[in-house]
């Protein structure tokens, strides 16, 4: 790990290591955090590789202070440092969706409130790009938040936001297929809310973007 700074991070507190980057559990300031250090691309000219780590780390802080600032339940940023890739931000409490829904304690409502949420994130100018049900969070009161924001953007075109569902819908189809109905559930929950003062897209414009995607990777498929 580099930095003596980070030593809390040890590879023996590592929670996940994905494409784009390794997760460590430990403490920041003397509160529960978690640093993502963001891996190298060896096919990529080291320049080029840098440049777009540091652009992608931008954006991605960018958006976790514009939902902090908002009090939407996602991660706090804590602190960035572009010389060693890497970000920390607060631990959110509870289990994911998908150790929810594996464990058979998905509750009534639980994926309407998802989908409330996705539309709150996307009525702050916040689309999240890789919204499966491991980057979904639930807590015991089961709050609803959003963590990994790695591939997200600011003020996301409709496509961006029907893709939200899309990728969610894929991980319900794939991962989830014993609870049948589960993204019109969301979708639903979505819909519900209407923030008339949003200068993103009416829900309706994205749902119906949504399902043009879907029909189009069907049509593909």
């Amino acid at each position: 790990m580099a930095g003596a700074q980070y030593s809390p991070w040890s590879l023996e507190n590592k929670i996940h290591e994905g494409a784009e980057a390794v997760v460590f559990k430990g403490e920041w300031l003397g509160n529960p955090a978690v640093l993502k250090l963001r891996k190298p691309k060896g096919y990529r000219h080291p320049h080029l590789d840098k440049r777009l780590t540091k652009s992608r780390m931008a954006v991605e802080a960018r958006a976790l202070s514009r939902l902090q600032k908002r009090s939407f339940p996602s991660p706090s940023l804590l602190h960035i440092d572009n010389q060693d890739s890497l970000i920390i931000i607060s631990e959110i409490d509870g289990s994911t969706l998908f150790e929810v829904m594996t464990s058979g304690q998905l509750k009534d409502g639980m994926l309407h409130r998802v989908g409330e949420t996705i539309r709150r994130m996307h009525e702050l100018g916040v689309s999240h790009g890789d919204l499966t049900s491991h980057n979904i969070m639930v807590d015991e009161q089961g709050v609803v938040s959003l963590i990994d924001f790695g591939l997200a953007k600011i003020s996301p075109e409709l496509e961006n936001l029907g893709q939200d569902l899309q990728v969610l819908n894929e991980c319900l189809t794939a991962s989830h297929s014993d609870y049948p109905g589960s993204i019109e559930e969301v979708v639903s929950g979505y819909s519900s809310l209407r923030n008339n003062a949003s200068e993103i897209s009416d829900p309706t414009e994205v749902i119906r973007r949504f399902d043009e995607i879907r029909n189009r990777v069907r049509y593909l498929g």
